[in-house]
């Protein structure tokens, strides 16, 4: 596996969302699992308000291809209703992989 790509997407739910939020989180897992490209995907809780998403691809195309994806379009359309603020996503490049 020659991972050198991610992404890194901090959430912050409204007040009393947390549970959809992390519904809606694990609900995406079946598109993450139809993406080609990306090779994990990980949605996370921090706090009861607080989520994260890590992505991680082989090639920069792939990364494109997802932030161009169903799930960030997914996001985008509940996130008036789920989220605090707007998500703040990041790529970034792999340095080491275990």
């Amino acid at each position: 596996m020659s991972v050198r790509y991610g992404v890194l997407a901090q959430l912050e739910a409204k007040p009393g969302k947390g549970a959809e939020l992390a519904a809606f989180l694990e609900a995406r897992r079946a598109l993450a699992v139809a993406e080609e490209g990306t090779v994990t995907w990980y949605a996370f809780r921090i706090s009861e308000s607080r989520f994260g998403i890590f992505d991680t691809f082989e090639t920069e195309d792939a990364r494109t291809a997802h932030l161009q994806g169903q799930i960030p379009a997914a996001l985008g359309e509940v996130a008036p209703e789920l989220l605090a603020a707007a998500p703040s996503i990041e790529t970034v490049d792999i340095v080491a992989v275990k």
